[in-house]
């Protein structure tokens, strides 16, 4: 071999695999796929459990992008767990969409399992789909009794949708019809009385109000009336309710308190105020909680006196929310006094700072986060938690520093409450902030998932 060929060869075998290297193409960058990506991958080749977990994470963060998705796949499956989450899902938060599915749900009874037909009545009930409502009577007249209670209810508030018209008078005397005619149990009575009031027709009016007086009738079935009769609402049942609020029987007299909230006059408050003496805790709290609802300044002396003096706790509680919801300045006194007072106990003190946050958020931000650091600093956990608690759903300008100093220097808690309180107040000035808490090995993978949850509600990339 001469000198020359070997020098060929030895070119040959050191450039080949450089050359080769050069001309091979780079492999391009995996594409990084979204979150909304992934979940819709779920939706479309998930199993049960999968979409189930799934429907549990928008449940908790309260998204609406998939709900077209999810319509989609329940027009498509006949898979009861899928069903029944999806029918609850939207039920709870009162999308439309799937009121036809559910119909034919109904319709088709004999080739659906039980669990779908129930979620498909409790979600046309939740949606009042006056569509529904031929439907759901066929449903009852099967005598089909494992989905009364449902049926009843779904077909009271379906009567109740605005637009409803006639149809209200019309179903709430196909519900009498059938507690009068069809020979029910009392459980199945009740939940007839119930329906009856979400109809809100005055049709029923004359025979509730003389169920509700009448001593011999059954405890349960009169407070299903009183709590009917407070749901319409109608004046021609007020005296009835103002009667049964001397009942003998506490759970009536607590019932009648109750349904007192859409009446008026000084009969009616006389009646609340004097309710606030009656014996039995149950009284107290529905004194507390009409007096709340019709913010009647003439009951705060006697709300006062509750929160500071009663010796069941949750009297107290009621008593210091309806306070809150007076809310005019001597009720923000005496708020103030319960929760700035340290020897009051948590519960008092943490019912009374939900208030006054809720009333002056500006103000009292500040005062609650004081307060949770001098319970850091003397290891008052169960206090401190409680204010983180409150806390997280506020809204004010005021706690954009409050979340910033969180991020900085809190623990787990305290950055999950810094973030509820940036995505609450749309602290968009704090991105950098949030991003800095997408590190899993600095911050732990629960508070990375927060951050990068939170900065996708916020529309931020």
């Amino acid at each position: 071999m001469n000198k020359n060929y070997f020098l060929v060869l030895l070119f040959i075998a050191f450039c080949m695999p450089l050359l080769a290297e050069e001309a091979e193409p780079e492999t391009p960058a995996p594409v990084q796929r979204t979150i909304e990506d992934q979940r819709r991958d779920i939706l479309r080749f998930g199993t049960e459990t999968e979409i189930a977990t799934l429907i549990q994470t928008l449940r908790n963060e309260r998204v609406d992008y998939l709900d077209e998705d999810l319509v989609e796949l329940v027009q498509k499956t006949r898979n009861r767990g899928i069903l029944t989450g999806v029918f609850g899902f939207f039920g709870e938060m009162e999308k439309t969409g799937l009121e036809e599915r559910a119909i034919q749900a109904i319709r088709d009874m004999d080739e659906e399992a039980n669990e779908t037909i129930t979620a498909a009545v409790n979600y046309l009930g939740h949606v009042k789909a006056v569509q529904a409502i031929d439907s759901l009577k066929e449903l009852i007249n099967t005598g089909e009794n494992r989905f009364f209670a449902s049926a009843f209810r779904a077909l009271g508030r379906a009567a109740s949708a605005e637009g409803a018209g006639e149809l209200a008078d019309e179903v709430a005397l196909f519900l009498l019809n059938y507690y009068e005619n069809r020979n029910p149990g009392d459980e199945v009575r009740r939940e007839l009385l119930v329906a009856m009031g979400e109809t809100g027709s005055s049709e029923v009016v004359p025979f509730l109000s003389e169920l509700v007086t009448n001593p011999d009738e059954r405890i349960p079935l009169r407070m299903a009336g009183l709590d009917a009769l407070g749901k319409i609402g109608n004046e021609g049942g007020m005296d009835a309710v103002v009667q049964a609020v001397s009942s003998n029987d506490p759970n009536v007299r607590a019932s009648a308190v109750a349904a007192l909230g859409p009446f008026s006059g000084d009969e009616v408050d006389a009646a609340i105020l004097e309710a606030f003496r009656d014996p039995n805790y149950r009284g107290r709290i529905a004194a507390a909680q009409a007096a709340g609802r019709r913010q009647l300044e003439s009951a705060v002396p006697f709300l006062r006196f509750r929160a500071e003096n009663d010796e069941v706790p949750a009297v107290k509680d009621e008593a210091i929310k309806a306070l809150g919801a007076i809310n005019n300045s001597e009720c923000m006194e005496i708020l103030d006094s319960l929760f700035t007072n340290r020897r009051n106990s948590d519960r008092v003190r943490l019912v009374a700072a939900e208030q006054l946050l809720q009333n002056d958020t500006d103000t009292y931000s500040r005062r609650i986060y004081v307060e949770m650091e001098e319970a850091k600093r003397i290891n008052m956990t169960p206090l401190y938690n409680g204010f983180i608690r409150i806390m997280a759903t506020a809204r004010s300008n005021t706690l954009e520093d409050i979340a910033r100093r969180f991020i900085s220097y809190g623990g787990i808690i305290e950055k999950v409450l810094a973030l509820d309180l940036i995505l609450h107040n749309e602290f968009l000035s704090l991105e950098e902030d949030v991003r800095s808490l997408l590190d899993e090995r600095r911050h732990g993978a629960s508070v990375a998932r927060r951050a990068q949850s939170t900065l996708e509600r916020l529309g931020l990339e």
